[in-house]
């Protein structure tokens, strides 16, 4: 089957998947979490595959580190699947009801998008939780991951496509793409495709959406900061720092750079240098740190680097304001933090740092579609349509307005022998 072919196959299966009853989605959830369960050596054996491959290859320790889909993370996503269960079904929600005049009610009603391109890393994980959120919220999908992943991808969309047949939901609502050529020939296709979903660099987003008539919801960089401001706790700010930069490196939502507060930076750095070398991090500085802790110096290029590494850059600053402003300037929109006791500074900080995150006394990571209790997340949209931060259930359905009526015409309301009132209904759309 081609890529078109799969489109299309695609467009059908999701006319028929949007109408979909919430109970036959929750089932074919079930059943997907048990299918990769009862074939769990046969998932671990296909990534240990692609692992001993990109050994060979020399992929960077990082990638290596996302590429791993043990036992710990085939848990963790079987969890999320059985969480997104719990999740109330986010079609056919009644989002808006007006009374336009008596026996003429209009209904704004969710829907889902329809069928979603999604392109991702190397993390085979992402690829059951992209395609589990779209099946709850009624989409069809194409997926692309890394080529580094191909065995391991390959193995659970067929276990998935298996489970999902087997629970009576309609053929063709997912597909695997193989190759940079299968992409490039889907992003011509939009009279299929209704969404794309690029997570990657700010280049490869912007490729995407150079190279396509297709809606795009980018998820770019993630270069994400942590402020320490004057009137911090330093203690908390040293452990919210720690766990930004290093609880998982291979993340977008790990931390990238430390912003100082002057008057903070002399005690707290020192404290700071020596947590960080416990965790074997390498430290850049700008001359400032470097005259208070023997580091290495930061470029120019440091601010603006994801290093999905055991590497931080630090940078001391006057005031709140330059913290703010070098956020903004530097930052891709995803996740902030500011540590700080100063409740003021805090609203001022979360209100002018332009991310779709930003977060008062705690670590960067939290910002994440499974913790904030959307089940999972197809990625972090870093724009500001539609969808902002973690793209969960609602930020992949739209809605559609129904209107019922009972012989009305327009031409009574033109002649004014009728008028509307657009009166507000709690009610659900009946139909």
């Amino acid at each position: 089957m081609n890529i078109r072919e799969m489109a299309l196959s695609a467009k059908k299966a999701a006319l028929h998947l949007a109408a979909c009853d919430p109970e036959l989605k929750n089932r074919a959830l079930e059943q997907i979490a048990q299918t990769l369960e009862q074939n769990k050596e046969v998932i671990i054996r296909a990534n240990q595959e692609d692992l001993n491959r990109s050994e060979q290859e020399h992929l960077a320790a990082p990638l290596l580190k996302r590429l791993k889909f043990d036992e710990v993370k085939l848990a963790d996503v079987v969890a999320g699947i059985r969480s997104l269960i719990k999740l109330e079904d986010p079609v056919g929600k009644t989002k808006l009801a007006t009374e336009l005049d008596q026996g003429l009610e209009l209904y704004r009603v969710t829907c889902p998008i329809g069928v979603i391109g999604i392109i991702f890393e190397s993390r085979p994980d992402a690829l059951v939780q992209i395609s589990t959120l779209c099946l709850k919220s009624g989409n069809s999908v194409l997926l692309k991951g890394g080529s580094e992943a191909s065995a391991t991808n390959r193995i659970l969309t067929d276990l998935i496509i298996q489970a999902t047949e087997k629970a009576g939901l309609p053929t063709g609502w997912i597909h695997l793409l193989e190759t940079r050529a299968d992409v490039n020939e889907m992003l011509k296709l939009d009279q299929y495709i209704d969404l794309i979903i690029p997570r990657g660099s700010n280049e490869f987003v912007r490729y995407i959406m150079d190279n396509s008539r297709i809606p795009v919801m980018g998820h770019a960089d993630g270069i994400c900061h942590c402020y320490v401001d004057a009137d911090a706790d330093l203690e908390m700010a040293v452990r919210i720092a720690v766990d930004s930069k290093t609880q998982y490196i291979a993340v977008c939502n790990a931390a990238e750079t430390l912003l100082v507060h002057r008057e903070a930076a002399l005690e707290y750095l020192p404290l700071l240098k020596q947590a960080m070398d416990e965790k074997q991090v390498e430290l850049f500085g700008c001359p400032k740190t470097q005259a208070i802790i023997d580091i290495q110096p930061a470029t120019e290029k440091d601010w603006q680097t994801e290093y999905l590494d055991y590497k931080l850059a630090i940078k001391v600053v006057e005031d709140l304001d330059e913290a703010i402003e070098h956020i903004n300037h530097y930052g891709s929109g995803h996740t902030d933090t500011i540590i700080t006791q100063n409740r003021s500074h805090a609203e001022k900080f979360m209100n002018l740092v332009d991310s779709g995150n930003v977060f008062w006394n705690c670590s960067t990571r939290f910002s994440d579609g499974f913790r904030y209790g959307f089940g999972a997340e197809v990625g972090i949209s870093t724009g500001k349509l539609h969808a902002r931060g973690p793209v969960g259930l609602e930020g992949l359905v739209s809605y559609k307005y129904k209107l019922v009526g009972n012989g009305h015409l327009v031409e009574d309301y033109a002649l004014k022998k009728r008028s509307f009132n657009h009166k507000t209904l709690k009610k659900d759309c009946p139909v």
